[in-house]
């Protein structure tokens, strides 16, 4: 397939020499070498196990190698790097922490992968306006450590330590995301290196408001554009207050209904919970004494006499469902504990079964039709003979279904792929979505067309069209 698609390239654009007629990891030596002349020799890697650590995320996709992998030091590189690939008809694919669970990173066309975590500058905090400026390289926990004199701090939090602007790229979101929003209500500017190598402010360069009616959204069209349309720079992020005091607690449930219908009576109580998760699965992985049982794990920000109120209400409501070995955690060290283990709750659904992959679901629907979805989930997984367990910041609608499957067997497989897509087809005629954090990576496009229709699909398409005519921006995603 490569050797087809960079054949109708050499056709379409005949001055391209260095790659049109070479197979995928067989890169000219004269391109290799322009590569090196932009970003420095040390920065340049055609090693096979270099390219294959970056031709793999935590997904379930076979590793799909690019031909080479280069660090960028500065936006001037990745512009020049882009130009050249551009000019060439050579994909492009953006790489930052590689913890991606949609196969975003798998150079399927081949193509020089740019890792971008050399660029690791916090380029600018602005304390009075609540916005810091990040490059690529910027993680969530390096961000909020060197805020953490500030009284301010970056509260989306996947679960995973990624790059903050490959958040931005896949629309990233975490437990959080029921107090303070995903990173589509966190993004107040993006730089975008264009497939041409244009530089692209999304909200005008060094701008950071809270809102604008100024034409087109197109900071809103980049974020969640998983690497597609351009290569994110740099992001400028919203930050919020610290908050005074923080409660943690556990509560578990004679059923996953019950769990499910407290969750709900909580938001409908108005109880400003700032996380709220369900999970089924980390006791033994992360050393907890839960009950074995459907759990759910809370966060409460605030002042001390609202954490109080909050803290009253919230067990009052649990209790009507039924909830028992009910515990608060105030210490911090104890509050980590517990999030540390719905952190790891990916890696303790693999400790389970050692020597398998992960695949994780990630439907979100109305918070109204999310017990319906959940029970009957967890009867479908009951009955398919696969392993997994259900986890969720349930507080949004969102929930993942953590799949175990042996990547060597094609039934199996077939399996984990035909609950996922059930799965995803139950949200949408429950008027949900087949991601609420992902991405569409690889696997889910086919969902994606019928979530949005062939109208929407089509608008997308002339939209890439547009900004990548060439269909070099990591090909094979989302459309």
């Amino acid at each position: 397939m490569a050797r087809l698609l960079r054949s109708a390239t050499w056709e379409l654009f005949p001055w391209r020499g260095y790659c049109s007629q070479k197979a995928k990891g067989e890169l000219c030596r004269d391109f290799v070498e322009a590569l090196k002349a932009v970003v420095g020799g040390s920065h340049v890697s055609t090693a096979a196990v270099v390219r294959e650590q970056h031709g793999r995320d935590e997904s379930v996709h076979r590793c799909e190698p690019p031909d080479a992998v280069v660090w960028p030091q500065n936006v001037e590189q990745v512009s020049r790097l882009a130009a050249l690939c551009y000019r060439q008809g050579v994909p492009i694919i953006p790489f930052g922490t590689g913890t991606g669970l949609e196969g975003g990173v798998c150079a399927v066309q081949g193509g020089v992968c740019v890792n971008l975590t050399h660029m690791d500058r916090i380029l600018e905090l602005n304390q009075e306006d609540f916005s810091v400026v990040v490059e690529p390289g910027v993680t969530r926990k390096a961000l909020n450590a060197h805020l953490r004199d500030s009284g301010l701090w970056f509260p989306v939090d996947p679960g995973a330590d990624a790059s903050l602007c490959g958040m931005a790229a896949t629309g990233a979101s975490g437990t959080n995301a029921v107090r303070y929003g995903t990173m589509r209500d966190n993004v107040l500017n993006l730089e975008v290196v264009l497939p041409d190598g244009r530089l692209l402010h999304t909200a005008g360069r060094g701008r950071h408001f809270r809102k604008s009616a100024a034409g087109y959204n197109l900071t809103g069209l980049f974020v969640g554009s998983e690497g597609t349309l351009g290569l994110i720079t740099a992001t400028t992020l919203r930050l919020h207050p610290a908050p005074e005091a923080t409660v943690a607690a556990t509560c578990a449930f004679p059923s996953v209904q019950a769990a499910v219908d407290s969750t709900v009576h909580i938001l409908q109580a108005a109880v400003p919970v700032a996380r709220i998760v369900m999970m089924d699965a980390c006791n033994r992985y992360s050393k907890l004494n839960c009950l074995v049982a459907p759990t759910l794990f809370l966060e409460f920000h605030g002042s001390q006499q609202a954490l109080e109120e909050q803290l009253q209400r919230t067990e009052e409501i649990v209790q009507q469902n039924g909830a028992s070995d009910f515990s608060w955690a105030k210490e911090a060290e104890e509050r980590s504990r517990l999030w540390t283990a719905r952190h790891n709750a990916w890696y303790a659904a693999l400790a389970t079964r050692p020597g398998c992959k992960g695949y994780s679901t990630d439907v979100c629907v109305p918070i109204s039709r999310l017990p319906e979805i959940v029970v009957q989930t967890k009867e479908d997984l009951n009955a398919s003979g696969l392993t997994g367990s259900i986890v969720g910041h349930v507080g949004d609608g969102n929930f993942h279904c953590i799949l175990l499957v042996n990547p060597d067997d094609a039934e199996e497989l077939g399996r984990v792929k035909a609950f996922a897509e059930q799965l995803g087809r139950r949200a949408l005629a429950l008027h949900g979505t087949c991601t609420g954090e992902h991405g569409i990576g690889m696997g889910k496009r086919q969902l994606l067309q019928e979530e949005v229709g062939a109208v929407g699909v089509e608008t997308m398409r002339q939209l890439k069209a547009v900004l990548d005519p060439q269909g070099l921006m990591n090909p094979g995603k989302v459309l």
